[in-house]
């Protein structure tokens, strides 16, 4: 049976920015920001309020942790010095699990949740569009092998830490639910300590495309809770989430962290975005020579309103001050990173700088108030 919910609040914290996987499945919706460290912890704090309850912390998306080690481990020790009997679940693909599991042990991390949806590599091929296990995106039919090897090594490597491993499975009808005794019996010899099924739940629009899985229904979710359990201690969440119980998380908007989500005014009524093609966000900040500059026009659309340029690497902090006086009409920044000391002094100049990935227009929307059905122009 799954540990049952604890009194304190299970707070599932998005500090993860970068994705290292697509399934083919997924919501068409631009991933939100992500809170940073700092962001995370005061956010806790308002929902804790004065009793200083200790909180256990999901750390699950919206990208992998692992993928950014680094943030994942300073968001758990800057919530180590605030509330040291806390307990931490980090939800991931298991990518780089190997070399992180001394450094999450080291940090006091209990439980690994590994998100595995197959064992076989023709199966994972269907249902993911991409992975990519390094720096670099690989032919799919190799980086799916590579994603089965990194995910043993990663079950060996977090129980050898003395790190709890639980395995969350989806359950894509057509696709692996004829799979399921072989991924609890192979998780189960690697050392994995439980299983959750997960229901895939398409949204609104994925489910009137005929080439979505549909929905499981109660009797075949039954059907598929009697398959597994010889090997493991198995349950089926009926309602998906990134963890075995009630988390409360930040609100949200179309994505986006509500704590952390910028809104226009009369002053600063547009978005700066810094890319590559011009399609995603998909460029370091410090790599940006140009910013598309996006905002409403007199009709009230949000559109592409030009492209804007902006000053030269070099200078440190003064190149940061110019760019924010390059930028005086604008109250968000988008890109794919940025460091920390251009997000502080952009701030300061009232630009707040949202770490994200994904299509350009969706997620411009969703700053706007909008989404996939408010109108907006294209070019």
């Amino acid at each position: 049976m799954p540990d049952s919910v604890s009194q304190s609040p299970r707070l599932s914290l998005p500090v993860a920015p970068h994705a290292n996987a697509r399934l083919r499945f997924a919501p068409d919706q631009p991933p939100g920001p992500v809170m940073s460290p700092e962001e995370a912890l005061a956010w806790a704090a308002q929902v804790l309020g004065s009793t200083g309850t200790p909180p256990q912390v999901v750390i699950a998306g919206p990208g992998d942790p692992l993928a950014t080690v680094g943030l994942t481990l300073k968001t758990i020790r800057l919530f180590k010095l605030k509330y040291p009997s806390l307990t931490v679940e980090i939800v991931t693909l298991g990518v780089g699990g190997e070399e992180c599991a001394p450094l999450l042990d080291e940090e006091g991390v209990g439980l690994v949740t590994l998100r595995v949806d197959a064992v076989d590599p023709e199966i994972l091929a269907k249902l993911f569009a991409w992975i990519r296990p390094g720096k670099k995106t690989v032919r799919l039919a190799e980086a799916v092998e590579i994603l089965l090897s990194e995910q043993a090594l990663a079950v060996v490597a977090f129980r050898k830490a003395g790190i709890k491993v639980k395995i969350r499975t989806t359950l894509y009808p057509g696709y692996n639910d004829g799979h399921l005794e072989q991924i609890e019996q192979r998780m189960a010899q690697l050392g994995a300590a439980a299983m959750t099924l997960v229901p895939f739940k398409p949204g609104a629009e994925e489910a009137e495309n005929q080439g979505f899985p549909r929905e499981p229904d109660k009797a075949m979710l039954t059907a598929a809770r009697s398959r597994v359990g010889k090997y493991l201690e198995a349950d089926v969440e009926q309602e998906a989430s990134e963890s075995g119980s009630a988390v409360l998380a930040p609100a949200t908007d179309g994505g986006f962290v509500a704590a952390a989500l910028p809104r226009p005014s009369s002053k600063r009524p547009n978005v700066a975005v810094v890319s590559v093609g011009g399609m995603e966000v998909d460029l370091h900040l410090g790599q940006a020579y140009q910013a598309l500059i996006y905002g409403p026009r007199e009709d009230g659309l949000t559109c592409l309103l030009g492209r804007r340029d902006l000053p030269e690497a070099g200078g440190g902090g003064l190149r940061w001050e110019k760019l924010a006086d390059s930028l005086p009409d604008c109250f968000a920044l988008l890109a794919a990173s940025a460091g920390a000391n251009p997000k502080q002094i952009l701030k300061d100049r009232g630009i707040t700088v949202l770490i994200t990935e994904g299509e350009i227009d969706g997620t411009v929307d969703v700053l706007f108030g909008g989404g996939k059905n408010k109108p907006t122009c294209r070019k």
